[in-house]
């Protein structure tokens, strides 16, 4: 039982820091295209990748949370 408990609160924690840290990426990039509009271009094609690990990392999270709710005995 302690591991669904947990595996639901690791699941909740996922979600939260990966809400914040897309969030927070975000920010930044409006920020630096309000800054320096003309290489909003670059700005945003360099912030891809790291929304995009960030995300696989959040999926892969999940998957495993959803691992321990799946084969828990």
């Amino acid at each position: 039982m302690e591991a669904l408990a947990g595996a639901g609160v690791g699941l909740g924690l996922v979600v939260i820091g990966a809400g914040l840290g897309i969030g927070r990426l975000a920010a930044g990039v409006a920020e630096g295209v309000a800054r320096q509009p003309s290489a909003s271009t670059q700005i945003v094609s360099a912030t891809n990748l790291a929304l995009f690990l960030l995300e696989g990392v959040a999926v892969l999270a999940e998957v495993f949370c959803l691992l321990i709710v799946l084969l828990h005995k």
